[in-house]
């Protein structure tokens, strides 16, 4: 029995401290357990105060803090750990923004050593580091404790690249450059000509020395020493620029990861107390409710909200505006319209947080308007809920792109700077009552198909996944070989 427990691979799982980072890993997490993984689970100690404290009772649903308690108790062999990022529990990380992050990229690793020194000899021992990509140092701590080495991608194959090639944006006077190029991009191995406005805010930014910049060098030398790289996409919507990555080092797609089957996780990883909105959905017809949120991380102007919530009221269209409390920044907390909550209240239901599948999955939602985070777009699809663009920062601008332009998923919400009342009104209407709308959500069903194939027992996201397993597995073999 020992025997066998040595050949079962143990992986320690290691999300960015994001609600759109942990998730996407929770759902690998229980997929890899499903097939035979023991997982080791890590949140900072941050994340899990966040996410025990939306409980009733202060704790995770099932009365521990343990939040994969219930998945142990189905058979699934998933252990959870907390450790430090660096700063007190009472440290606001949105308003010192920058300071927190340079703290995740210089002192974090510290305490991921010092769990992985801890846990290696577990049983079974530790064998794979699966890490996210904006991590600098997975291929260092893995090359330390002799474990393979794996970089999890959120988003999709297309930013991926983007960020891979940094360097030869950059030869070619379209990033970090002070006369940047705007003439389109067409020299990035596996992608098709791109115009600048289409890249990242990263890519797209004069100032190319902040945090995050510097978070992105490092983790994107780091990412190219890893043994495998799992992408959150699924092939057939990314095949080339997938192929030409699999020409540098083994590349899967394995997305969507979320469980399909279900719209209410088993694991609770919710960093906001979640509203039900499911009774009041009920009482609206098929179709006819326009889905309104933005995501856990980005954050708009105080103007943009307020154009927003206008053009909702002009639209006449009934909505569910999920509006977290630092969504303009955790200082400002008066940034609706005097009286549009009772403008609007025959039709609209403004709640602080949701669980997001639940909703856009109800019959009654007809369209989304997004900031265009990835984790939304491929919940989307599944649902066959068409899109209405408002992209905000980082990854969501190539985002955009492939759900309006490539996949025509999508309408854009604005082609100019400023959102305006009355252009929001008219874009709202042509999604969820115009011809537009009808051809998108067409198209919705058409890219839902590809991805249900791709989940299928011989599809290609469940083909991948069974071949990482499987040389997973062999270098785990490799490893007890080497060290025993």
């Amino acid at each position: 029995m020992k025997n066998n427990n040595e050949q079962r691979p143990h992986a320690i799982l290691i999300p960015y401290p994001l609600q759109g980072h942990v998730n996407p890993f929770v759902h690998l997490a229980m997929k890899l357990a499903s097939k035979g993984f023991t997982i080791t689970f890590v949140n900072t100690h941050s994340i899990h105060h966040q996410i025990t404290k939306t409980k009733p009772d202060g704790s995770t649903a099932n009365g521990t803090d343990d939040i994969f308690l219930e998945a142990r108790q189905s058979g699934l062999d998933i252990r959870y750990a907390t450790i430090s990022d660096g700063f007190p529990l009472g440290f606001d990380r949105i308003l010192n923004h920058d300071m927190f992050w340079d703290g995740v990229l210089h002192v974090f690793s510290a305490h991921v050593d010092e769990l992985v020194a801890k846990i290696v000899h577990s049983d079974p021992p530790l064998t794979c580091l699966i890490a996210d990509t904006f991590f600098v140092w997975t291929s260092v701590i893995a090359n330390k404790y002799n474990l393979v080495s794996v970089s999890f991608w959120t988003e999709p194959a297309l930013v991926f690249t983007l960020y891979y090639h940094m360097n030869l944006l950059t030869s070619h006077g379209h990033f970090a450059c002070h006369d940047k190029r705007e003439d389109a991009i067409d020299y990035i191995p596996g992608v098709d000509p791109i115009e600048p406005k289409d890249m990242t805010s990263y890519l797209q930014a004069t100032d190319v020395t902040t945090v995050i910049h510097r978070i992105l060098y490092k983790g994107y030398e780091d990412v190219k020493r890893v043994d495998f790289v799992l992408v959150n996409t699924i092939q057939e919507l990314e095949s080339n620029p997938i192929l030409a990555l699999q020409e540098n080092q083994p590349v899967y797609a394995i997305g969507p990861v979320f469980p399909t089957n279900v719209t209410k996780p088993i694991v609770g990883s919710s960093l906001w107390f979640e509203s039900d909105c499911t009774q009041w959905l009920n009482t609206r017809p098929p179709g006819s409710v326009l889905y309104v949120s933005f995501g856990s991380y980005a954050h708009c102007t105080k103007n943009d909200v307020v154009e927003i919530a206008h053009g909702l009221s002009l639209s006449k269209v009934s909505f569910i505006w999920v509006l977290r409390a630092d969504i303009v920044g955790s200082d400002e907390v008066d940034f609706l319209p005097v009286g549009f909550d009772e403008e609007v209240k025959e039709r609209g239901l403004i709640v602080p947080w949701c669980c997001q599948m639940e909703v856009i999955s109800h019959q009654a939602v007809g369209g989304f308007l997004t900031h265009c985070g990835w984790n939304s777009i491929l919940e989307s699809i599944w649902c066959g809920v068409p899109l209405l663009c408002f992209p905000l920062l980082t990854d969501q601008f190539t985002n955009r792109k492939l759900a309006v332009d490539d996949w025509k998923i999508g309408v854009n919400l604005c082609d100019k700077k400023l959102v305006t009342r009355t252009e929001m009104a008219a874009k709202i209407n042509r999604l969820m009552c115009g011809k537009s709308g009808d051809e998108v959500r067409k198209n919705v069903k058409e890219v839902r198909k590809v991805m249900e194939n791709a989940l299928s027992s011989n599809g290609s996201s469940e083909e991948n996944l069974n071949c990482f397993i499987t040389y997973v597995k062999l270098k785990t073999v490799k490893f007890h070989k080497i060290t025993a």
